[in-house]
């Protein structure tokens, strides 16, 4: 069977098409607005609640959110990143495949015809786009807010209270990010893995957050020993090591590691299981 005249597969469902498809979705604008306001109501709790008593060094991260626009910046991420950022990539991960499904669209697209593979491409790379900019936009809207409230200090350190220079700091906040986003490639395959088998946005977007969840949880089971190092969520707060007088980069190279193993497994499932999928049933 030859193709019809003109067809070329690689020039279906351009990437341009699929941005601006998603992002005219109400849960993307509603969910950007979300991580960007967040920082703002931080602030504003943080002015208006009760401060702290002065008579002891504060050496957690709440205690020195109010230090300056770097420490504020590390504890919004430090409150968001084990749910707000899991909810928001799952969304944008786990609603791209199966909200086709139930709209009855994913067979027209793929009579289009659309290559399967390319198809799914496409919706992961624009679907890891909006989650990378989900993770990008909140602290950086935390760190220009914390600013703005809080002016510009030397960072100090949590658990210890020691002091570094705001300079020094400021290049490891990208690798503070840059992890962030690492840690999150997990939450995007699981929920795009779901997406692919169910038709149910909802479905795939809560069985990622409810599995991370579940991971959260045996995490804290010491009985587990050393096999709680190879769950996903077990490494997600190493990102803190960036921001010690000197950086330890063990922790974040396990997480990284884990986490892309992981990510790369669940992805490769996804397209295995969508190659064979009946999309007119």
């Amino acid at each position: 069977m030859t193709a019809a005249p003109g067809y070329a597969p690689g020039r279906t469902l351009p990437l341009r098409v699929e941005i601006v498809r998603q992002f005219k979705r109400r849960r993307t604008l509603a969910m950007f607005a979300l991580l960007l306001a967040l920082p703002w109501v931080l602030v504003i709790a943080f002015q208006f609640g009760p401060q702290p008593s002065g008579q002891q060094p504060g050496v957690r991260m709440s205690d020195l959110a109010t230090a300056g626009g770097l420490n504020f910046a590390a504890f919004a991420l430090s409150v968001s990143a084990n749910f707000l950022l899991v909810v928001a990539v799952a969304l944008f991960c786990g609603d791209t495949v199966s909200s086709e499904a139930n709209w009855s669209s994913l067979r027209y697209l793929l009579a289009a015809p659309v290559p399967r593979d390319r198809l799914l491409r496409q919706k992961l790379i624009v679907a890891l786009g909006y989650s990378a900019a989900a993770v990008i936009c909140l602290p950086l809207m935390a760190l220009l807010a914390g600013t703005l409230a809080f002016g510009w200090d030397d960072i100090q350190v949590p658990g210890t209270g020691e002091t570094i220079p705001a300079l020094d700091v400021l290049p490891r906040f990208g690798i503070v990010i840059g992890y962030a986003l690492v840690s999150q490639l997990v939450v995007a395959a699981l929920a795009f893995l779901l997406s692919t088998v169910t038709d149910s946005p909802l479905g795939a977007v809560g069985g990622a957050v409810g599995l991370w969840i579940v991971s959260t949880i045996l995490q804290a089971v010491e009985a587990l020993g050393a096999l709680r190092e190879f769950l996903p969520t077990f490494w997600n707060t190493a990102w803190l090591d960036a921001l010690a007088p000197e950086i330890d980069w063990g922790g974040m190279a396990k997480g990284a590691s884990i986490s892309i193993t992981y990510a790369a497994i669940l992805v490769a499932v996804a397209f295995r299981l969508f190659r064979r999928k009946d999309v007119v049933s």
